[in-house]
């Protein structure tokens, strides 16, 4: 049987006429940068959120830079975020002219450790961007407590958590800004590139949707140096079609996260992801934490079964940011979740039967992992 990582192609045909419809609105209108139908999904997505605003733009990336930027994060300044996460989130900070100061994760959740905020926060700090991975929200009551103690601006990196839940509230509701992606293979996913920021900052809105447009107030009106960071309409609109069906598919993925879970616990080698009992977990990755992580890869692989690796290689140690002069055993907890993780198929149209094929196949590989390292004393001995 062969299990893809994920399938864009089959979500797509279950929304086929639809996508098709709202395109050809788009062409028919030849509102295809900015205009009415990404208004349209900026109104739907705030509703969604829980927020007052949100503003579309080109990439996740671009979100999480908006954000910094009309927070006034600039050169000089520290902002803290995690080691592990997608290399968006430090290059967003690099790219003010600030620098990313990093704080370990907690080893169950592989989320901020709220308890190593405060250490790491100096008169240069400015801003704190906990990063909702993997579809699960990082601690935000102690994280915002912090903040607002030292007058910290904290934006949410909420690109792979899209409906997530902290104690009844949504990812990016709670911090100053949250940023989300809509890469295609996210839990809302576009037809390209695009991102948003929400906020219920009025004051940050209005300074968001001047920046991504070049700083115009009007058009041919400058009032700031900004950037060319709008969504185009084309994505607004095929956002909109998606969002309807996104508590659906989340609800399908938590659903596949269950049976995942039943059908692997109890292997003494394989550490299943934590849901956090402060909220709901959306499960854009499911992580599996396994010590033999490259050869069940590999041997899942040979058995037509895609896995992927979130992420390989910390912030901290990549070449990129070697100028940090961070070394390896800078951050245990995050380098070992590195070590260790392994992502499995995860997506909404995902069926039982090719999980349980997938889990067959785990356990099988576990077993005879066992078995060889059982073996292994016994055949030196007798040599």
């Amino acid at each position: 049987m062969k299990v893809p990582f994920v399938d864009l192609k089959q979500q797509y045909e279950s929304i086929r006429l639809e996508v098709a419809a709202a395109i050809h609105r788009v062409l028919e209108a030849t509102a295809f940068a900015g205009g009415p139908f990404v208004a349209e999904f900026e109104k739907k997505f705030a509703e969604f959120c829980d927020t007052r605003h949100a503003m579309g733009v080109s990439s996740g990336t671009s979100a999480l830079w908006l954000a910094l930027q009309a927070c006034g994060v600039g050169p000089g300044d520290e902002v803290i975020t995690v080691p592990n996460t997608f290399i968006a989130t430090a290059e967003a900070i690099s790219f003010t002219g600030a620098k990313p100061v990093f704080v370990d994760v907690e080893a169950d959740s592989c989320l901020m450790d709220p308890r190593l905020l405060e250490r790491a926060i100096t008169r240069k700090t400015r801003a704190v961007i906990p990063v909702h991975l993997f579809g699960q929200m990082a601690d935000m009551d102690p994280i915002m407590e912090i903040a607002r103690d030292r007058g910290l601006v904290v934006i949410e990196d909420a690109c792979q958590a899209h409906g997530a839940l902290y104690k009844g509230r949504r990812a990016g509701s709670i911090g100053d800004a949250g940023a989300f992606s809509f890469y295609p293979g996210k839990n809302l996913g576009a037809y390209g590139e695009a991102g948003a920021v929400v906020t219920n900052n009025d004051r940050l809105a209005e300074r968001i949707s001047v920046l991504r447009d070049h700083g115009q107030i009007r058009k041919y009106y400058h009032s700031t140096i900004g950037w060319n960071g709008r969504m185009d309409g084309f994505q607004g609109a095929v956002l909109t079609v998606k969002l309807k069906y996104l508590e659906d598919w989340n609800r399908a993925r938590r659903d596949n996260a269950a049976l995942y879970n039943g059908l692997l616990s109890g292997l003494e080698d394989v550490r299943l992801p934590v849901e956090k009992s402060y909220g709901e977990h959306v499960f854009h990755v499911y992580m599996v934490r396994v010590p033999n992580r490259d050869e069940l890869m590999s041997s899942l692989a040979d058995r037509e079964i895609s896995c992927n690796i979130h992420y390989p290689v910390p912030i901290h140690l990549q070449e990129a940011y070697g100028f940090l002069g961070l070394q390896k055993g800078t951050f245990p907890v995050a380098e070992q979740c590195a070590a260790e993780m392994l992502s499995l198929p995860m997506f909404a149209e995902l069926t039982a039967g090719q999980i349980v094929y997938v889990a067959h196949e785990i356990k099988g590989f576990m077993r005879q992992d066992v078995a060889a390292q059982d073996y292994a004393p016994f055949s030196a001995a007798g040599t």
